[in-house]
């Protein structure tokens, strides 16, 4: 069987179809990887605007200003004064072979 024109264009028309196809698909999965990829960043920036704020107030929850009457109050301890250090003296290394 020998194909004649009208075979020969319906056979292009398909062949053209499924390439337009192929290159629409194509297309459709850049745009919604270009999607994911923009909700992605979006929220790696929130993450990183959180982790800020939260290593702030870890900053301002462990200075001094904060710690210092929380302790007073729950523990009942107080700062020192100088009069209250106790150092002690190291005496110092005798020889090496005794």
């Amino acid at each position: 069987m020998r194909l004649r024109g009208r075979h020969w264009l319906v056979l292009w028309l398909v062949l053209l179809l499924g390439v337009l196809g192929s290159i629409t698909a194509r297309q459709a999965a850049g745009f919604r990887t270009a999607r994911r990829l923009r909700e992605l960043r979006e929220e790696r920036m929130a993450l990183e605007a959180r982790r800020g704020e939260l290593e702030r107030r870890i900053r301002v929850g462990s200075s001094r200003q904060v710690l210092v009457p929380i302790v007073e109050h729950a523990l009942g301890l107080h700062e020192p004064s100088d009069s209250e250090f106790v150092l002690f003296a190291v005496p110092p290394a005798g020889p090496a072979g005794r």
